[in-house]
C-alpha cells in the first residue's frame, strides 16, 4: 500500500471541469488499497477523498495548513468529514504542501492553479513520482508546455499523463512497484 496525493483545484473552472474525475480518481486509489493524502482542502482533493471512502478506501489523512481543528474550520473553511485523520501543522499553504508531496509516494494532480503549479514544483524538487489526470483544464493541461520550457534544465524520471484513473493510478503503482521492488516487504 502506498500513499497516493490528490492535488487540483480548490476553485476555479477547473473544479467543476474535474468533479466527476477527481471521484473516479478516490474510487481507483481506494481499489488499489492505497492510502490517499490531499492538503485537506475544498474543491477536487475533497471529492476525491468523498469518492475514496465512499469505496472503501481504508486510510485518508488531511494535511491542513492549520494549526488546530478550530483553525482548519473556522480560519481557512476547509472541510474535516472525509478524513480519518487531519494532522494539523500551522505552516499555512507554502509549508503545508511541502510537507504533503514530500510525505506521498507519488501525486495526483487534477486540474488547478497556483497551487497546483507549487506541489508540481515541489514533487520535480523532491523527485516524487507524479501523474496528470486530464481533462479538467486548469494547470493540469499547461504542465507538457511548462515541461517543454524546462527541459534544458530539468528531466523528471516519472511524469505521467492519463485520461483515466484506474490507468493513472495503475501506471503509478507499477512505477512504485519496480522503484520499491528491494524493499517490497515494507510496503
Amino acid at each position: 500500500m502506498y500513499q497516493i496525493c490528490v492535488s487540483g483545484a480548490a476553485h476555479g473552472d477547473s473544479v467543476e471541469e474535474g468533479k466527476e474525475l477527481a471521484r473516479a480518481l478516490g474510487t481507483a486509489i481506494a481499489k488499489a488499497g492505497h492510502s490517499l493524502l490531499t492538503g485537506a482542502t475544498i474543491g477536487l482533493p475533497n471529492y476525491a477523498a468523498e469518492a475514496y471512502k465512499a469505496a472503501g478506501g481504508t486510510m485518508s489523512v488531511g494535511i491542513s495548513p492549520g494549526s488546530s481543528k478550530i483553525e482548519h474550520v473556522m480560519k481557512y473553511r476547509l472541510p474535516t468529514a472525509a478524513y480519518d485523520t487531519i494532522l494539523y501543522t500551522g505552516l499555512h499553504y507554502i509549508g503545508r504542501d511541502t510537507l504533503l508531496i514530500t510525505s506521498s509516494d507519488a501525486v495526483v494532480s487534477i486540474g488547478g492553479r497556483i497551487g497546483t503549479l507549487h506541489e508540481f514544483t515541489i514533487a520535480m524538487e523532491s523527485e516524487t513520482p507524479i501523474g496528470f489526470l486530464q481533462g479538467a483544464g486548469g494547470i493540469s493541461e499547461e504542465i507538457q508546455h511548462i515541461l517543454a520550457m524546462a527541459h534544458p534544465l530539468r528531466q523528471h524520471e516519472k511524469i505521467v499523463f492519463s485520461e483515466t484513473a484506474d490507468e493513472l493510478v495503475a501506471e503509478l503503482t507499477k512505477y512504485l512497484d519496480e522503484d520499491h521492488k528491494k524493499y517490497h516487504n515494507l510496503y
